[in-house]
């Protein structure tokens, strides 16, 4: 891989990705995965193949971060030297294996892998900027065959606050405590934004501002990373729609934490806790010509760059549109 004509067709190929992909509505992210076996960085049990240069696999990384300015990228967490030079530059990171207490005995990627690769790369906090994503070792219905416990090892995931999992298609395995435990960890895996207390005023005037205040709380395991906005809908009773899309930005709410890789930790990894509770304040300028009367309030979180909802809340009142519907509002003249 270091030959000249394959490192510039190896370039060109990742600059001809970005081209086609950065953005792309059907992407979510995007591995820097052409180095390696199986893209995973490294050459284990490799007796005559070799790794690019130092030089030559920075030069690969970054060619993914100029090729994909929109597009989120993960590193692999076992890249060696390259998982702090991506991250630092705004990559996340992605980790195969996850359930591996122990498959080899002496050593395992969940208690012996990813605390060295984490520690010495020192990306403990990157996740803050960008995604965590977990491919697992087997399957889940391999943990439970050798007796490994699905708490421990999907708290570990939540801890380490991953946004995906990969259980490679499988089936879940049979019991009848599975899908409950599953279905619990789904809920936490990503961000998960409840509202919990909406405030304003019970009558307002066109062409004033409607005061808000809110709290918010992520009770998942990590932020949304796009600049989701909350936006407001006022239905008259005639049914007729006023959309109003504020500047708060839901990308800020963190996730909860816990300490990470103590003697406590390893033992049995803690349920993460609830983020900090935001405490939000909006103030909307309502149009001048609205006409006055009785409106419905409803609160979404929409997209960068339109007026559709995109996130399901934790909360419930979710209409079949999107729209969470919460109070109602007497506009006057």
């Amino acid at each position: 891989m270091d030959d000249a004509v394959v490192l510039s067709r190896h370039l060109d190929f990742i600059k001809r990705l970005g081209e086609h992909y950065d953005g792309h509505p059907g992407i979510d992210h995007v591995d820097l995965g052409s180095v390696g076996w199986w893209g995973e960085w490294h050459l284990s049990d490799s007796t005559n193949c070799k790794l690019p240069t130092l030089e030559n696999r920075r030069k690969i990384v970054d060619a993914y971060l100029a090729a994909f300015k929109k597009t989120p990228l993960l590193m692999l967490v076992n890249g060696e030297e390259c998982l702090t030079y991506a991250t630092q530059r705004g990559t996340g990171w992605r980790a195969d294996s996850l359930g591996d207490l122990g498959f080899l005995r002496s050593w395992s990627h969940m208690k012996k892998g990813y605390p060295t690769w984490i520690r010495e790369a020192k990306v403990q906090d990157a996740w803050k900027s960008a995604p965590v994503a977990w491919e697992t070792g087997g399957d889940m219905r391999q943990w439970m065959a050798v007796g490994w416990s699905l708490r421990y090892i999907l708290n570990y995931a939540l801890a380490l606050h991953g946004s995906y999992i990969n259980n490679k298609s499988a089936p879940l395995p049979s019991g009848e405590d599975v899908r409950p435990e599953i279905e619990r960890f789904l809920r936490r895996l990503g961000y998960r934004l409840v509202l919990k207390e909406l405030t304003h005023p019970a009558q307002v005037r066109s062409g004033d501002k409607l005061e808000l205040g809110m709290t918010w709380q992520n009770v998942g395991s990590a932020p949304c990373y796009r600049p989701y906005r909350v936006a407001y809908r006022l239905t008259s009773q005639d049914g007729r729609h006023q959309v109003l899309v504020s500047n708060i930005t839901v990308n800020k709410w963190l996730p909860g934490s816990i300490e990470l890789f103590t003697e406590e930790f390893f033992k049995q990894p803690a349920d993460l806790p609830p983020g900090d509770v935001a405490n939000v304040r909006d103030a909307i300028k309502l149009p001048d010509d609205l006409t006055p009367g009785e409106y419905t309030v409803s609160i979404a979180i929409v997209d960068e760059s339109s007026e559709k909802p995109v996130v399901r809340l934790g909360s419930k009142g979710r209409g079949d549109d999107g729209w969470y519907r919460l109070s109602e509002l007497a506009v006057n003249q």
